[in-house]
């Protein structure tokens, strides 16, 4: 159960007893907050009749934290230092890219290559979000996205065409060290396939009484076991585009359609003009889309 924060007291009486603890004075309180002194006392009494806690020990010389005061000190200081940290972050916002992919693009194709995007852009930090649900620029505070996708793009968003889906049926060699490539339908019948959520088998192998193998919810986890030879895995040529020219898959059948939607660069016009996303921008655009 999320708690209330209604009985939380007013951030003014906080902020007054915070700078009156550091300062040991209402008077040198008041000239850091730039109010009176009276108003400086009036707040920290409403503060402990809000609490029902004497936060004070009032003295001739000053003041003195009482021993709830000087535990309730330590933890409210810590608070505004967070709350300050968080607000100054906001102005080195610019330097900090946010890109929203699918996980097999996050897997597959950006992170082996952070080092390379460090490399050539420093001092941009990427964050990166993978989810295969759809972003929304404004709520999830994303600059970029890469999606698969066949929807004609609004007029507020930008697209650029990273490459299209070009289906791949792909093995471990270990799998098919036995067989001759290219397969044919039936051989390639008669060993596991590896589904995911997108399921192009049934296009490659037409069958009406459906198709057995195991099944995975994103298309890496399909991939990472036709790596560890448990199958044949369908992807997109762009996702296995290292690991066929390493060896650790081969390609096991000639056909390789071409399947809609396609693969997307996307983001919002109107942020497009700072240098830190146009930098990610060109970069993804240059390094993605030659896959």
């Amino acid at each position: 159960m999320i708690k209330s924060r209604r009985k939380l007291p007013p951030l003014n009486a906080l902020r007054a007893f915070e700078v009156s603890g550091r300062r040991l004075s209402f008077r040198a309180a008041a000239q850091e907050l730039g109010v009176t002194q009276g108003a400086v006392a009036q707040q920290v009494r409403a503060l402990e009749a809000h609490l029902g806690i004497s936060l004070f020990q009032r003295h001739a010389r000053g003041l003195a934290l009482t021993t709830a005061g000087a535990a309730y000190l330590v933890n409210v200081t810590r608070a505004f230092d967070t709350l300050t940290e968080s607000t100054n972050q906001l102005f080195v916002r610019p330097q900090m890219v946010t890109i929203s992919v699918t996980p097999t693009v996050a897997t597959k194709l950006l992170i082996p290559r952070l080092a390379e995007l460090h490399a050539a852009i420093p001092g941009v930090e990427l964050r990166t979000v993978a989810t295969e649900s759809l972003s929304d620029f404004d709520h999830d505070q994303v600059d970029i996205a890469i999606r698969l996708t066949d929807k004609p793009f609004s007029a507020e968003l930008e697209a650029k065409l990273l490459f299209r889906q070009e289906l791949v049926a792909v093995a471990s060699p270990h799998l098919v060290r036995h067989l001759k490539l290219p397969l044919t339908m039936d051989q390639l019948r008669k060993l596991p396939l590896l589904h995911d959520a997108h399921d192009h088998w049934p296009t490659i192998l037409p069958t009406s009484s459906g198709l057995s193998g195991a099944v995975f919810n994103q298309t890496a986890l399909a991939l990472d076991a036709a790596l560890a030879g448990q199958g044949v895995a369908l992807a997109c040529r762009a996702f296995v585009a290292a690991d066929l020219e390493a060896g650790r898959l081969l390609q096991v059948i000639k056909k390789a359609p071409i399947m809609g939607p396609s693969f997307f660069l996307v983001r919002k016009r109107a942020i497009s003009s700072r240098k830190s996303v146009i930098a990610i921008w060109d970069w993804c655009a240059e390094q993605l889309i030659s896959n």
